[in-house]
């Protein structure tokens, strides 16, 4: 179903729940709209009920669900409102990436320099891949930091009588 083999041990409401798009809860949802238990075994299942179940995937916004339960709503080129699966979520999610970069959105610029996109916290967190903590400079004898190649020396101090 949807280029995957289910397992016949499984329940049908958890083998339709692995499918890539589709929840536990999307998956009870369309169960009980072909009125078929969610509890029951993918062995179990006729060949007809396999047929309409996987036309029922195939066309889960064909199906009278809420809106809310779709994860493609309010297509920006169509409008539309629909559900995508497998292959093709995964085409559409990095092809909405790609526009908002072009767009040069905040969203896109966010994804563009690999930062965290939802206004999550970013002082202390997201710092994979990047250095981490505080350089620490070499102290000299006399106590003080370690003078670099660029730094001209200290002109000595004046004692005073």
């Amino acid at each position: 179903m949807a280029g995957r083999d289910l397992q016949g041990t499984q329940t049908l409401a958890a083998a339709l729940a692995d499918l890539k798009g589709v929840g536990f809860n999307l998956a009870t949802y369309i169960l009980a709209e072909r009125k078929i238990d969610p509890r029951s075994r993918v062995g179990s299942l006729s060949d007809n009920q396999i047929a309409d179940l996987e036309k029922s995937v195939k066309d889960i916004a064909g199906l009278k669900l809420p809106t809310y339960l779709l994860n493609k709503q309010k297509d920006m080129g169509t409008g539309a409102n629909m559900h995508l699966i497998g292959s093709d979520l995964d085409f559409a999610i990095r092809n909405g990436i790609e526009m908002e970069k072009n767009m040069q959105s905040w969203r896109g610029i966010r994804h563009f320099l690999g930062l965290k996109v939802r206004g999550q916290r970013t002082r202390t967190t997201g710092r994979k891949g990047r250095t981490v903590g505080v350089k620490k400079v070499k102290m000299m004898r006399g106590g003080g930091p370690a003078q670099t190649a660029t730094q001209a020396p200290a002109a000595p101090k004046k004692e005073e009588k």
